[in-house]
């Protein structure tokens, strides 16, 4: 079942234990994010108080008891979206409560993790998260009858050799220019 619009918010916001995301792509074509991409590109930092609608999101779900995270994988050298992601996303949304990490395989095999992006709701709901190969999201897919144990499997591969996002930034010396 497509979830779209205010059907995927309601489904999301309904958890009511943990929500954790594995992520794969080194680029996500996000239009609503083109300029905040232009001002990070132009050296502009992105305000100590900034607070968005996904922050606030996150520190409710966290103020309710229910946890939410995931783990990006990546490979260096870091393409210029993981940078600004990183360092404009990634470092607040910790702050509101997010737990990201981050999988680094430069230089090591695929530890066997899936082909798709996906959303695990308490430990029993799947949703694949559809792109073009540049990124663009093309839709979210509610798996009926998913293989809960392969993707809690994959979950536990993701998250064993991942660190917290924040440590990751600060070893590649927290430079998104780099």
């Amino acid at each position: 079942m497509r979830l779209d619009g205010e059907d995927w918010q309601r489904f999301f916001d309904s958890f009511t234990c943990s929500a954790w995301r594995l992520e794969l792509h080194p680029v996500y074509t996000m239009p609503q994010e083109a300029e905040s991409l232009s001002r990070w590109r132009a050296g502009e930092p992105l305000s100590e108080d900034h607070w968005s609608p996904w922050m606030e999101r996150v520190a409710g779900y966290r103020a309710s008891g229910r946890s939410i995270g995931r783990v990006h994988v990546v490979r260096r050298p870091l393409s210029e979206y993981l940078r600004f992601e990183i360092d404009w996303y990634y470092r607040r949304h910790v702050q509101a409560g997010e737990d990201i990490r981050v999988l680094d395989l430069t230089d090591k095999p695929d530890p066997g993790l899936p082909d798709h992006d996906f959303w695990l709701f308490d430990e029993q709901q799947v949703v694949q998260m559809l792109y073009r190969p540049d990124g663009t999201q093309i839709g979210r897919e509610l798996i009926e009858h998913p293989d809960i144990q392969a993707y809690l499997r994959w979950r536990d591969m993701a998250c064993a050799d991942a660190v917290p996002v924040l440590e990751y930034w600060a070893g590649l010396g927290g430079n998104a220019r780099a």
